[in-house]
């Protein structure tokens, strides 16, 4: 198990970096990740956001890249253009580590099929 830790954090470091090489910096942690995925699953392109705005942003996010494992479908698209989605499983109960992991392995997987990231590299 710790081989395998160790290889997820050193590919999320790799992310890291890509996304600092695309965007100009570096995001902080986990959760600016998440808003990044968020803002961009909105499509409203850069502007100000409310607190309550960036939590919303970051379930978008957390909802979008677990969908890939079916956790959550999109059920569609408020009059505000902000994405709605259903859980369609339960999570398993996890740990807080294991949940950053899970996040974390399916945001890899998420910036691999949508933006070609390669950790290889």
């Amino acid at each position: 198990m710790y081989k395998r830790d160790l290889e997820l954090q050193r590919t999320w470091v790799k992310l890291l970096d890509q996304i600092k090489a695309s965007i100009g910096k570096r995001p902080a942690d986990l959760n600016a990740v998440l808003f990044l995925i968020g803002v961009q699953e909105l499509g409203a392109g850069k502007r100000q956001f409310s607190k309550e705005e960036k939590q919303d942003l970051m379930h978008i996010a957390i909802c979008r890249v677990l969908s890939s494992s079916g956790f959550y479908e999109l059920e569609g698209v408020d009059n505000d253009g902000w994405p709605h989605w259903k859980a369609i499983k339960k999570l398993p109960h996890f740990d807080l580590l294991e949940q950053e992991q899970l996040l974390k392995s399916h945001i890899i997987e998420y910036f691999e099929s949508e933006y070609n990231f390669n950790p290889k590299q």
